[in-house]
């Protein structure tokens, strides 16, 4: 049984000057709606957490880490302490907007979607160091995970509190959430939502979060294909490897037996290497395909996720 309607989760580090404003935002913005809001504080060394327990006339629930971990993990614990039937994620430095919160909750509803994530058509940040970064992105992780959304990056999400507590969100993966919302076979729609300049605060994000997205980018599509099947990607990487060692082996071999000296040459050694590239190969599939299926078994996770049933 669900204590509120829904749960707004809100990560901040170092918003100290954010933190009323954004709650009076809320208070304003969410009618009606029998709400909490969680606050994580992502290590933060200014008056943050002060800020917000002085404000008065709000369910507000703070978690206090005990150093900073990161986004993606600040949001999961907002999401595992929540108690809500539904669940919004927001930023904590006022670009997203609390007043978008009811309408995309109606949508999830009205649609009967499992996701409902913003996209920021004006959005308020740096060319260079922002938007064009963020383009490219969208437009490699779109193409490669074939989950159509337009804008990765936006934290205004509204789900439904059974697809995010299933998240395991870690290291960087908030970025991801569409992605692995959609291998438990969620619904995903995507709306157009506010977006304002920071005013306050300084930004976490620089450049450098480009080398994570794509480290992240090649796990979410291994996840996405490989998951359940690791055997299928390193058993055909490793044959194929494996095929082309044969193959320059072979030839080298009829050399030999034709009486040509063979010793020293870079393609004999190359199809050794691989010969055992391919062998390493198959032998990782074959521990990876194992410790899939201790993963689901010792743990009694099923391979699939049941929408609803239907009695008739």
């Amino acid at each position: 049984m669900y204590k509120y309607t829904i749960s707004i989760v809100i990560p901040v580090m170092n918003e100290e000057a954010n933190m009323r404003p954004l709650l009076d935002k809320i208070k304003a913005s969410i009618i009606n709606i029998d709400f909490e809001v969680i606050f994580v504080d992502d290590g933060s060394t200014d008056r943050t957490i002060e800020e917000i327990k002085k404000y008065q006339g709000l369910n507000i629930k703070v978690i206090e880490l005990m150093k900073n971990f990161g986004q993606s993990s600040a949001m999961q614990a907002g999401i595992d302490f929540s108690e809500g039937e539904y669940i919004a994620t927001i930023d904590g430095d006022l670009q997203n907007d609390p007043a978008d919160i009811p309408g995309m909750l109606n949508m999830l509803k009205e649609k009967n979607v499992d996701l409902v994530t913003g996209e920021r058509l004006n959005r308020q940040d740096g060319m260079f160091i922002r938007k064009i970064p963020s383009k490219i992105a969208n437009w490699i992780i779109r193409y490669t995970t074939e989950v159509r959304i337009k804008d990765y990056g936006c934290t205004l999400k509204v789900f439904k509190s059974r697809i995010a507590k299933n998240l395991n969100l870690y290291g960087e993966l908030h970025r991801f959430i569409p992605i692995l919302a959609h291998l438990q076979g969620a619904r995903i729609l995507q709306v157009t939502v506010n977006h304002s300049p920071r005013v306050a605060g300084k930004s976490k994000y620089g450049l450098n979060r480009t080398f994570k997205v794509l480290s992240d980018l090649m796990l979410m599509i291994f996840m996405k294909k490989y998951l359940m099947k690791p055997m299928h990607l390193f058993g055909s990487l490793g044959f194929l490897v494996f095929g082309f060692g044969a193959f320059i082996n072979l030839y080298f071999l009829i050399k030999k037996i034709i009486g040509e000296d063979i010793w020293g040459r870079p393609m004999l050694i190359l199809g050794v290497i691989l010969l055992l590239g391919g062998i390493q190969l198959i032998t990782i599939g074959i521990i990876a395909e194992l410790q899939t299926r201790t993963y689901y078994e010792s743990q009694n996770k099923k391979i699939y996720n049941v929408r609803e049933i239907y009695c008739v």
